[in-house]
């Protein structure tokens, strides 16, 4: 009961972020600059793939050469190239726009989440090791999407648990994306982030797999891609790492 309660609060923080970029529109119409460039590429990435599909599944297929219904199986092949290729672009979109728009989402998500202490670093610093950190998530999101692939073609399993499966690693991952800006200005490393994202896991799955379907429909992904920046940092403020109330000064003691 507690799991379901924090991944529908997870779910929350989306809205929650929505709700900020809506009462603060130049932010959200800042963050779109980036989001716009990524987008670019992908649609030029994808309708690249969707042109060369079928080609591509007659050369990953020679042993179907022979084969009376090839031309069947192979279109299946092709579709699933497809489907996969556009959740690779789902979720591998928030790290390239994420490297795109360092600067613009640093102070996006500063102004989200102001702290007191702030461990920020200019963003030609942090641009490396964010480029780094994204290849490494990347690479643990490819050890399970690759075998979910091929699970894809499995009867039953494949047009029922897989997909679900599936939203659910690939949102785990967006979160992982999404809160590393608030995350590093407290000081955490890699290692510490996917610790405590772990440890509130339920929160981390409702936030990302929002954020995953919402980036499945065309031209969302761009116009909801910094209330997902907003969300993260509310995420990590409220949820993740809560930032202790300001203490209220104590007044003067009067004069003896």
């Amino acid at each position: 009961m507690r799991a379901l309660r924090d991944f529908t609060g997870g779910v929350g923080f989306f809205f929650q972020g929505l709700g900020w970029v809506a009462r603060n529109g130049r932010w959200w119409l800042f963050g779109l600059i980036p989001a716009l460039i990524a987008f670019a590429v992908y649609v030029v990435a994808l309708i690249f793939l969707g042109t060369n599909a079928s080609d591509l599944a007659a050369f990953l297929t020679p042993f179907a050469d022979t084969w009376s219904w090839r031309e069947a199986f192979r279109t299946v092949v092709a579709v699933a190239l497809v489907l996969g290729g556009l959740a690779v672009a789902v979720i591998t979109f928030t790290a390239l726009t994420l490297a795109i728009g360092d600067p613009f989402y640093e102070r996006l998500s500063g102004e989200v989440d102001p702290l007191e202490t702030d461990d920020d670093q200019p963003w030609w610093r942090t641009l490396p090791r964010s480029i780094r950190d994204s290849l490494v998530t990347l690479l643990y999101v490819l050890l399970f999407t690759i075998p979910l692939f091929f699970l894809g073609f499995v009867p039953v399993i494949g047009q029922t648990v897989v997909p679900v499966v599936g939203a659910l690693v690939s949102g785990f991952f967006l979160t992982v994306e999404l809160t590393t800006l608030a995350m590093e200005r407290r000081g955490m490393v890699r290692k510490d982030r996917f610790a405590l994202l772990r440890a509130n896991k339920s929160s981390a799955l409702g936030f990302g797999v929002a954020v995953f379907l919402l980036f499945l429909v065309p031209f969302v992904a761009i116009v909801a891609m910094p209330a997902a920046v907003a969300g993260a940092a509310l995420l990590v403020r409220t949820r993740l790492a809560p930032t202790p109330p300001t203490p209220t000064p104590n007044p003067p003691s009067p004069a003896p």
